[in-house]
């Protein structure tokens, strides 16, 4: 039996018990410069039906079904649904909110550094590649109160929301920071970045993202500034004794 083949078993055993890893985890450093030891990973985990996923926009490495095992796993009634983890519809509703809000300025941020990064290697004598900007320099936070505010009514109100939030916590989609919601361990690896991208895009996001642009934080318009009826609702709530003020004020 090979070196090899038992840090590839550790390794797979690792992921295995804990789901996820980060990509500085001693192991997982060693098999992302070893090419043999990723392909034993692979093999080890493919006899169980599993593959391991990793991409350079993520700080994490994480397992998932091969296609082929997919069928028989899940079945055709699997395979037709909208999700394979039991996630309620206006939880995966939730989960494509918080992915185009986290994961695509992220993508722009680190597609961005990095271009500045090659730039800057023009004028060095001795430059050398630059690692990808990790995800949690550059992944934008979303406040919890700034979502329940844009997306409440479509996504069942507050307690409905936090049900759903922490659905997609345990699952390691997100991360809770206070009254943050930060990128998790699995939002950029299980997502399929290629096939939502263009969908939200194009679709029914689509709007509301391109606003985001001319935004700090690259968020939608109302994450940053509250609507109209919350301003009117507050001004309403402005005590009489304060309007009388300003009427002896105005005299």
């Amino acid at each position: 039996m090979s070196a090899h083949f038992d840090d590839a078993a550790l390794l797979a055993a690792e992921l295995l018990a804990r789901r996820w890893l980060p990509r500085h985890h001693p192991k997982v450093k060693r098999a992302l410069i070893d090419a043999d030891l990723w392909q034993a990973t692979q093999d080890r985990l493919a006899q169980v039906g599993l593959r391991l996923i990793d991409n350079i926009y993520a700080d994490h490495v994480s397992v998932a079904l091969l296609r082929q095992a997919e069928s028989s796993v899940f079945g055709e009634a699997g395979l037709n649904s909208h999700n394979n983890i039991d996630l309620p519809r206006d939880a995966i509703s939730l989960l494509v909110v918080l992915w185009a809000l986290i994961i695509l300025p992220k993508r722009e941020r680190q597609a961005a550094r990095a271009n500045q990064a090659h730039g800057d290697d023009q004028n060095d004598m001795f430059g050398k590649d630059k690692p990808m900007p990790s995800a949690a320099s550059v992944s934008p936070l979303v406040s919890y109160k700034a979502l329940l505010a844009d997306f409440g009514v479509q996504l069942g109100k507050k307690t409905r929301l936090d049900t759903n939030l922490k659905r997609l916590e345990n699952h390691g989609f997100i991360v809770r920071k206070g009254e943050d919601i930060a990128e998790g361990p699995l939002l950029d690896l299980l997502m399929d970045y290629d096939a939502l991208a263009q969908r939200i895009l194009q679709g029914a996001l689509g709007d509301v993202l391109a606003q985001a642009k001319e935004l700090v934080g690259n968020l939608p318009l109302a994450l940053t500034n509250p609507p109209q009826e919350e301003l009117e609702e507050v001004l309403e709530e402005a005590s009489p004794e304060e309007d009388e003020e300003n009427k002896e004020d105005r005299t």
